[in-house]
C-alpha cells in the first residue's frame, strides 16, 4: 500500500466527508432531548423523575461500554468496520420508538443508541486524529465535535417544533430512519484510516513510552495511574454527568416555570448549538494556548452557568445561561481528547481514547440517576445546583493534577 501524507489539507475530501458524517451521528441523539423526557411524563404516565431518566441511564452505560471495547476493537479490525456496524445498529433505534408499546420498549432503543453513539462517533472522531497532524489535533477533534453537536442542536430544534406541530410521536422519528440510513451510506463511500495511522506509529512524539501495553494497562493509566490522562478522565465525566442531568432535567424544570415545548426545545437547542459553535474555535485555540488552561477554565464556566440558570427568571437570560453553558463544555470537550492524543502512543491511542470515553460517557448515566434521585427528594431545582459541584471540582482537580501536553515546535 502506498503511504498517505497526513494533515488536514492534505486529506480535504476524505476529513471533510468524516465531519459530514459526525453530523448525522450527533444528529440521532438530538431527536430525544427535547422529546423523551417529556414523552415519559406525557405519554407513558411517568411519575418519578427517576423512572423518567431511566432512558439516559440505559443510553450512558450502554455507550460508555462500548466506547471501551470501540477502541480495542478498532485498533484490531480496522475504523471504518466499526463505524458501519454502528450505523446498523442505530437503524433499529427510532423504529422501536415509533412502535413502543410501553416504557422499557424506549429504553431497550436507548440502549442500541448508546451502542450506534459508541462505535460511529468513537471510530470519527478516531479517524480525524488519524488523519491529522500532532499540531493539529485540537483543531480536528473541535471540528469533529463541532458537526457532532451542531447535529444534536439542529434536530433538537427540529423535533420539538414536529412535537409542538403534529405530537411528540411518531412524526419526529420518521426523521430519525432517514439520518440512520444517509449516516451508512456515507460511511460507505468513507476511507479507511489504516495507512495514515501506519505513518503516526513510525514517526511520532507521545509522552509515554512506545512499547506494548495490555487493556489492563491502558485502563489503569488513563484512568488513575497517570495524572494527566486520569484528569482528563475525571473532567469528562464530570462533563457528561452535567450533560446527562441537562438533558433529562432541562425539560422538566423549564415547564415547570411555564415555557411552551417550542420555548424549551429553543432552549435545549441553543446549549449544544454554542457547544457545537464554539468548538471551531475552542479545538484550534488549544493547539495554540495549550491544553490545561481551557479545561480547567471550562469546566468552572460549566459549574457557573448551571447556577446562574437558577437564579435568573427570564426567557432570554436563560437563554444566555444557555449559551454559556455551551461555551465551557466546548472548551473542554476537544481539548480533552487532544490531551489523550497528545500522551497516548498510536499503537494503543484508540484504546486509550476507549478508556477516556467510557469514563466520559459513564457520565450521561451518573447524571441522570443521581439528578433523578436528588430531584425525587428535594426537587429538580436542588438537583440541577447540586450536580452543578462537580464540573466546579473537576477544574481544581484538573488545575492541580493535569500537565501541559502540546508540544511547541
Amino acid at each position: 500500500m502506498v503511504e498517505r501524507k497526513n494533515g488536514i489539507m492534505e486529506n480535504f475530501l476524505q476529513f471533510t466527508l468524516l465531519v459530514v458524517i459526525n453530523l448525522f451521528v450527533g444528529s440521532m441523539v438530538g431527536i430525544e432531548r427535547t422529546i423523551l423526557p417529556l414523552l415519559g411524563e406525557k405519554q407513558f404516565g411517568l411519575a418519578s423523575t427517576s423512572a423518567a431518566l431511566s432512558f439516559i441511564i440505559s443510553f450512558g452505560f450502554s455507550k460508555a461500554i462500548v466506547n471501551y471495547f470501540a477502541g480495542q476493537i478498532a485498533d484490531r479490525f480496522g475504523r471504518k468496520r466499526v463505524l458501519l456496524i454502528g450505523w446498523a445498529i442505530g437503524l433499529f433505534v427510532p423504529i422501536l420508538t415509533i412502535y413502543a408499546h410501553a416504557w422499557w420498549v424506549i429504553v431497550f432503543a436507548n440502549i442500541l443508541l448508546g451502542i450506534n453513539q459508541g462505535l460511529t462517533w468513537s471510530m470519527t472522531v478516531n479517524m480525524k486524529i488519524d488523519i491529522a497532524k500532532a499540531n493539529q489535533r485540537g483543531t480536528a477533534v473541535g471540528l469533529n465535535e463541532f458537526a457532532g453537536y451542531s447535529g444534536v442542536a439542529m434536530m433538537a430544534a427540529v423535533s420539538g417544533f414536529m412535537a409542538s406541530r403534529y405530537s411528540l410521536s411518531p412524526e419526529p422519528f420518521y426523521v430519525g430512519i432517514g439520518i440512520a440510513m444517509v449516516g451508512m451510506l456515507l460511511s460507505l463511500i468513507v476511507k479507511d484510516t489504516e495507512q495514515h495511522l501506519k505513518t503516526q506509529v513510525q514517526d511520532h512524539g507521545s509522552a509515554m513510552p512506545d512499547r506494548s501495553l495490555s487493556s489492563r494497562e491502558i485502563f489503569r493509566l488513563t484512568s488513575w495511574k497517570d495524572p494527566t490522562l486520569s484528569s482528563a478522565s475525571f473532567s469528562g465525566l464530570s462533563t457528561n454527568l452535567k450533560d446527562g442531568m441537562a438533558w433529562g432535567l432541562f425539560p422538566l424544570y423549564f415547564s415547570t416555570v411555564g415555557l411552551s415545548v417550542s420555548e424549551i426545545g429553543a432552549i435545549v437547542a441553543i446549549y449544544p448549538a454554542a457547544w457545537g459553535f464554539f468548538q471551531l474555535f475552542t479545538g484550534a485555540l488549544s493547539d495554540k494556548i495549550g491544553r490545561k488552561k481551557l479545561v480547567t477554565y471550562g469546566m468552572w464556566v460549566q459549574a457557573f452557568s448551571l447556577w446562574f440558570l437558577l437564579v435568573v427568571n427570564h426567557f432570554s437570560l436563560w437563554v444566555l445561561g444557555a449559551i454559556f453553558l455551551g461555551l465551557g463544555t466546548a472548551m473542554v470537550y476537544p481539548t480533552l481528547q487532544a490531551v489523550i492524543g497528545d500522551v497516548a502512543s498510536p499503537n494503543w491511542r484508540a484504546s486509550s481514547m476507549g478508556v477516556y470515553r467510557f469514563w466520559r460517557d459513564s457520565g450521561y448515566a451518573f447524571g441522570a440517576l443521581a439528578a433523578g434521585v436528588i430531584a425525587d427528594v428535594v426537587g429538580v431545582t436542588w438537583s440541577i445546583g447540586i450536580v452543578a459541584l462537580f464540573p466546579f471540582l473537576a477544574g481544581v482537580y484538573s488545575h492541580v493534577r493535569m500537565d501541559e501536553t502540546l508540544k511547541k515546535p
